[in-house]
C-alpha cells in the first residue's frame, strides 16, 4: 500500500483525499495547506495528520505518492515549489493541471522527476475514461485508416477572471491533452478570440492546429455557455471512417468508411461512470495501479511532459492571438 500525502485542500485537493482514502492501493498518511484551518478541517474530516509546511510533512510522513493540488494566480502558479520539493524528497508526484503557466518551471518540474526517476504525471483526467480508451484502441488498431483531421469543442460558464488569457489557459490543457491523446504532437497553431459582453478577457476561442502526422485540427472553447449536455465533444477522422466522443464518458460512435452499419459505446447504467468525478477516480487510480506496478516513469499515463507539451500549446495560441500569425511550437 503507498503512502500518500496531499497539498493544496481546496475543492480539488478535498477531491483528492477523499478517493485515496477509498483506493485499497493507497493509504491517506497528511494534509497541507498554508491556510490552517483548510488543513485542519480536512484533517479532521479524514482523520490524518495536519501540516501547514511542505517539507516538515515529507520529513515526518514520508510519502511514497504526493497530489499537488495548490491553486494560484491563473491555477497554476502555486505548483512549483511544493513540486519541486516532492520530487526533490523522492517522492512520484500527480500534479493538478495545467501543470505549470511558466513554461520555464515547468519544464524544470519534468526534469526534476527524471533526474530523481520518479514518476510525474498530471491530472487531465478528461482522457481517463473507457470510451477515450476504446476510442484510442481504435486508432491503434488503423480502424480510422490515414488520419485527416480532429475537431474539438468544450464550453462550460465560468464568470471567473483573472488575466486577458485565463480562460485559455485555465481549460484548454484538458482538450489540448485529448487532441494530443488521438492524434499526437502539435506543431504549429493559429488562435482567434472574442470577449462576451461584459467580460474583460478572451472568454471564447477557436484554435486551427496542424500535427506533426499531417493531422489538421479545430478547438473551440468557451467560458461564456451554459454547459448543458454535451459540454465536450471531439471528433476524429481518417481515410477508413470517424469516431465522435460525446462529453468524455457518456457516448462513442464510429463511423466507418463506406458502411452504414455504425459502431456505439454508451455508458452503462450500472456500473460505468456516473459523474464527472469518476473522471478523478480512474485518473488516481490509474496512476497509484501504475506506480504500484512499477511501470517507467517515462511510460506513465498522463505524464508531466504530456502537461508541459498541451501547455506548450496554449503559450503558442497566445502568442498567435496577440501577432495574428502562426506560431510554431518550439
Amino acid at each position: 500500500m503507498l503512502r500518500v500525502c496531499v497539498i493544496g485542500l481546496g475543492p480539488i485537493g478535498n477531491r483528492h483525499a477523499d478517493i485515496y482514502v477509498e483506493n485499497p492501493l493507497s493509504q491517506l498518511v497528511g494534509v497541507c495547506d498554508i491556510d490552517e484551518t483548510r488543513a485542519n478541517a480536512t484533517a479532521q474530516r479524514l482523520g490524518v495528520t495536519p501540516f501547514y509546511n511542505v517539507p516538515k510533512m515529507l520529513e515526518e510522513c514520508k510519502p511514497d505518492v504526493v497530489s499537488v493540488a495548490t491553486g494560484g494566480y491563473e491555477y497554476s502558479s502555486d505548483h512549483y515549489a511544493p513540486t519541486m520539493q516532492a520530487l526533490e524528497a523522492g517522492c512520484h508526484v500527480l500534479g493538478e493541471k495545467p501543470i505549470s503557466n511558466n513554461i520555464s518551471h515547468g519544464e524544470e518540474m519534468v526534469a526534476k522527476a527524471k533526474e530523481m526517476s520518479v514518476c510525474y504525471g498530471i491530472d487531465l483526467n478528461h482522457r481517463f475514461t473507457p470510451a477515450a480508451r476504446l476510442a484510442k484502441k481504435w486508432v491503434d488498431e488503423g480502424r480510422l485508416g490515414h488520419l485527416l483531421f480532429i475537431n474539438m469543442a468544450m464550453w462550460i460558464m465560468n464568470p471567473a477572471e483573472s488575466s486577458p488569457y485565463y480562460h485559455l489557459k485555465a481549460l484548454h490543457p484538458h482538450t489540448i491533452d485529448v487532441m494530443r491523446y488521438f492524434c499526437g504532437d502539435i506543431e504549429a497553431v493559429h488562435c482567434f478570440a472574442t470577449k462576451a459582453p461584459g467580460r474583460q478577457i478572451w472568454s471564447t476561442a477557436q484554435f486551427n492546429m496542424r500535427f506533426k502526422n499531417g493531422v489538421v485540427g479545430s478547438l473551440t472553447g468557451s467560458y461564456d455557455i451554459e454547459r448543458g449536455h454535451p459540454m465536450e465533444r471531439c471528433e476524429v477522422a481518417g481515410t477508413g471512417g470517424r469516431f465522435v466522443l460525446e462529453d468524455m464518458w457518456h457516448e462513442l460512435t464510429l463511423y466507418p468508411a463506406g458502411n452504414l452499419e455504425k459502431t456505439v459505446y454508451t455508458d452503462p447504467a450500472f456500473g460505468g461512470f456516473g459523474d464527472f468525478i469518476d473522471t478523478f477516480r480512474d485518473r488516481i487510480g490509474t496512476f497509484l495501479r501504475q506506480v504500484s506496478d512499477g511501470v517507467a516513469p517515462e511510460d506513465i499515463d498522463g505524464s508531466g511532459e504530456e502537461g508541459l507539451a498541451a501547455q506548450k500549446v496554449i503559450a503558442a495560441a497566445i502568442e498567435s492571438l496577440d501577432t495574428e500569425t502562426v506560431v510554431y511550437i518550439k
